[in-house]
Order: C-alpha cells, then structure tokens, then sequence
C-alpha cells in the first residue's frame, strides 16, 4: 500500500508543474552539473578520438535505455547503466557527462511532446546527469586507457563514485524539495544503485565487445527490450493497484453517504472521530498504512448502524435493556457489511468489529482484552468516547473539555488503553496552541464540540 501510494503521488506530480521551491531545487542542480560538465570538459584530457558513428549509437542507446523506467515509490530506476559504462569506455571522457545528458533529454522528450510529463521536468534531464561525473572523474584519474582487467578495482570504485553522487543528491532532493530525513531519504535513492551495481558486469562485456567491434554495441538491443516488458507489465500492474484503491475509496465514500442518507447525526459524528482519530495517530506515531485503515474505520465505524431501526437510534430516553442489545448488534453488522466488500475493507471491517471492547475486557462483542483489541480500535473507540462526551444530546447536555478529560483519566486503564488516553489528552490541550496550524481550523470544530454523537453507549462507562 505504502509504494502503491507513492507511484500514485509520483505519477500526479509528473503532470503537474513544478512548485517553486521543487523548480529552483532543480534548477539548482541542472546549472551545477552544467559547470560540472564544462569543468571535466575542460581539465580532462581526451583519451580517444571521437567517432561520430559511434557517439550517435550510444547516444541513442542510452536514450532507449532510459526511456525503460522501473517505478519504486517515488523514484524511478533504469537499466541505463548498460549503455552508460561503454560511454565510459568507449567515448572520449571530456563528453562522457554532456553525452549522458543528451541521451536523458532525449529520452524525456517523447513523454513532454504528448503531454505526458509537464514541461517543468525536463529540468531533471539535465539534474539526473550528474551521476556521470564522479565515475568519469575516477577513471580519469585513475585508468583512462582501454580496458583491463589489472584495473578492475578502479572500475569498483567508479561505480561507488558514481552512487554516491546518486545517493547524495537524492537525499538532498528529498530534503530540499519534500522535507524527507536524510535517514528516511537513504534506503529508496539506493535502490537504483543496487540495480546499477547488478548490471555493471555485464555493462563492462557490451563495453569489451564493442572496443573490438562498435556494431556489437547493438546486441544489447533484445535485452532493453526484454527490461522494456517487465517494465510495462510493472507500471500495469501498479495502475490497477492503483484503480482498484480508487474503487476502495469510492466504496468507503458511498457507504459514508449512505450512512449520511440515513441518520446525519451518525455521519457528522463519524467525521469528527476521523478527524480526532488522525490527530491521536499523528501522536502515537502511526505509519500510513496503520492511519489509512485508522481513518476509514473511524469514518465507518457506525456504519452498521443503518441495521439499527430509527426509533432506536433516535430515541431521546435511555434505551431499554432489550435496546441496548439490539443497538450493540451494529458492530457486528458493520463488520458483515464491509466483509461483502472484501478485500482491504474486509481488514477494516475487523477493526469496526472491536470498536466498542474495552481495555479490561468488559467490552462487546467479543471481550477482547489489552493488546488482543486492534490498536485502531482502541484508538477509534476513545475518540469515539470524547466526541459522545463533548456533544449536546436531546437527553443531555455536552460536558466541557475539562470535564471529558477527566473522565478520560478516570477510565485509562479500564475502559481506555492507557496510552492512547494520553495521547488523546495530548490532542485535546494541543488546541489552545494550535493558533498558527494549518490543521488548527479542523482541529478546532472538532474539540469545541461541533460534532454530532449517534448513540448512548458510546459514552464512558463508570470504571
């Protein structure tokens, strides 16, 4: 789910132009590899003659290469590094890095003509070629002859020279452009590597063969084409990932609007648990693919509800015995509801399930106890609890913040996971400083009590 999300994101950002901040990261780095390039052109001597025939192939070469692309979250790897070695052995090394950005440019150029790329990206043609400049620096310097293989060590370090620059800039991409941690930024721009270092060896024979003979260059064609296919059936793959988590998500909307359809008092609850849920997620430190199931359980966690006759739901005494079994029913009838859907709700649908158990095991339906509840029900059923708490009922009145924290302290360890009752504690006080937020305005209308609660029993139980 995790990578699904971020070939999606990638993909949006692609057609979008560039904010400014990503334009001027990227410009940054298109006019640093310009003075890189002109520099190398200019200190490195040449090591060969250039051949026109053979600058041409490779150059077309590397931008069939480039144009096979393998998405991994948000980054993309190619298999360019077949045809980006023999540009190292075979072309003169003063225009090993310009030679690189050609081929990227010309690869980008089909997708920017169709529309499929904004034009803002082409910047990253010219960006992505700075990878070529610290193996052409260590070869350079240390074997700018013909292959042989006394230099294989040079060659190594080639590869570590010219990952390290990838890594490098990467990270500083992540963090200049979308405040990602070096430490989170590393593992994904090193996928790429390992995929260059996977292909290297075989990059180094294309280069022996076509020292001897410029046309075996070619037979790296079927293999390209091979890597175009696997390439293919990848990004199909993801688009029907992706397809199928829209479908999900127009799922979770209409069953939202049905509740909606048929108690507003249950839908306008809903949505504030959701936003309740997700600030108390931010606080334990939920990953994405926790909080994405967290909000759609809070979002449907009474959706079992419409099962629940009206009178019953809207009923402004306190249910009977009889009721209040009946009304008890709805998790378990949310939990059906969702498993006929299947898939990832049929997940969620385990969570809507344990919405209502309670820490000390003397929830319903199924008794659960301490770490046997999921942690999004636990998280869902005290945000839950908070908003009954801090809602006008035509049998009450809402409490006042003060008053719905303390029972909050009053049952953590009973009825409330003591942990996540700190952090709910945690999201209550955090509204009067809250002020320069840009999550303060949602913030807000949920803990000054706008939203709606549906039912009775979603209110705290003495300890």
């Amino acid at each position: 789910m995790e990578l699904e999300r971020l070939v999606g994101e990638a993909r949006e950002r692609e057609l979008r132009p560039m904010p400014a901040r990503e334009r001027l990261v990227a410009t940054g780095f298109a006019l640093s590899f310009l003075v890189a390039a002109a520099a190398v052109a200019w200190f490195v001597p040449s090591n060969r003659s250039a051949d026109p025939v053979l600058l041409v192939t490779l150059l077309v070469l590397g931008a069939v290469a480039r144009r096979v692309r393998f998405e991994i979250g948000a980054h993309i790897a190619f298999p360019d590094q077949l045809i980006f070695i023999p540009m190292l052995i075979l072309a003169p090394l003063p225009v090993v890095p310009l030679l690189a950005m050609a081929a990227y440019g010309l690869a980008a150029l089909p997708d920017l003509l169709r529309g499929r790329v904004h034009p803002d990206r082409w910047l990253y043609s010219v960006g992505d070629a700075w990878q070529s400049v610290g193996a052409v620096v260590v070869i350079a310097a240390l074997a700018p002859g013909p292959l042989d293989s006394d230099k294989a060590w040079v060659y190594v370090l080639a590869l570590v020279a010219e990952c390290a620059v990838t890594v490098v800039l990467g990270v500083l991409n992540d963090y200049l452009v979308h405040g990602t941690s070096p430490l989170e930024a590393v593992w994904p721009t090193t996928l790429g590597c390992r995929i260059d270092a996977v292909l290297t060896p075989i990059a180094y024979m294309v280069a022996a063969l076509g020292a001897k003979d410029p046309v075996a260059l070619l037979g790296v064609a079927p293999l390209l084409w091979l890597l175009a296919v696997f390439s293919a059936e990848r990004r199909e793959r993801y688009a029907a990932a992706l397809e199928l988590n829209q479908a999900y998500r127009g799922t979770v909307m209409v069953l939202s609007d049905v509740v909606e359809a048929e108690d507003n008092y249950t839908a306008s609850h809903c949505r504030s648990v959701v936003e309740l849920a997700g600030a108390v997620a931010d606080e334990l430190g939920l990953d994405h693919r926790a909080r994405q199931e967290l909000e759609i359980a809070a979002l449907l966690h009474d959706v079992g509800k419409i099962a629940i006759p009206n009178e019953i739901l809207n009923k402004p005494s306190k249910l009977t015995d009889e009721e209040f079994d009946l009304m008890k029913t709805h998790t378990v009838e949310g939990q059906a509801l969702l498993d006929r859907v299947g898939g990832r709700l049929a997940r969620v649908g385990e969570i809507v399930r344990s919405c209502h158990e309670r820490w000390d095991g003397r929830g319903y339906p199924d008794g659960l106890r301490g770490e046997e509840i999921p942690v999004a029900a636990r998280i869902v059923f005290c945000c839950d609890a908070y908003s009954a708490m801090t809602t006008d009922r035509p049998y009450r009145k809402a409490m006042s913040r003060e008053a719905a924290v303390e029972e909050l302290r009053a049952n953590s360890g009973t009825q409330f996971e003591p942990r996540v009752a700190v952090a709910m504690e945690r999201v209550v006080w955090a509204f009067d400083s809250a002020a320069d937020d840009p999550y303060a305005d949602a913030l807000r209308a949920v803990l000054a009590g706008s939203s709606m609660h549906s039912a009775l029993e979603a209110t705290p139980e003495p300890a």
